[in-house]
């Protein structure tokens, strides 16, 4: 048996009734407003029309925005190291230039 809970969302100006696990309502609000201000970009916009194109092409919009963001971080991932280990580096050569100046 489900813990869910009916929750009302509004996307769009149309209500929707979501089963939503306890704890886990304010971000599932959250998320509807998120959702509903990006459909509402894309609608203003006025290139598109139809309420199941708008969703669609945000949808698309939102995925590709989360794709680069973890591209990102993998890319980010995979310069860090290298950037830590000059960093590492630099740090030593102060420190032994310091210790020497204290000599």
């Amino acid at each position: 048996m489900s813990d869910a809970q009916p929750i009302n969302i509004s996307i769009l100006d149309k209500d929707y009734k979501v089963a939503c696990p306890p704890g886990e309502q304010s971000a599932l609000l959250e998320s509807a407003k998120f959702l509903d201000s990006k459909m509402r970009e894309v609608r203003d916009s006025g290139n598109i029309i139809g309420s199941e194109r708008i969703a669609v092409i945000t949808a698309l919009n939102m995925a590709n925005d989360l794709l680069k963001s973890v591209n990102v971080d993998k890319a980010i991932g995979q310069e860090l190291p290298p950037r830590l280990k000059d960093l590492e580096s630099k740090i030593s050569r102060v420190l032994e230039q310091a210790k020497q100046l204290e000599i």
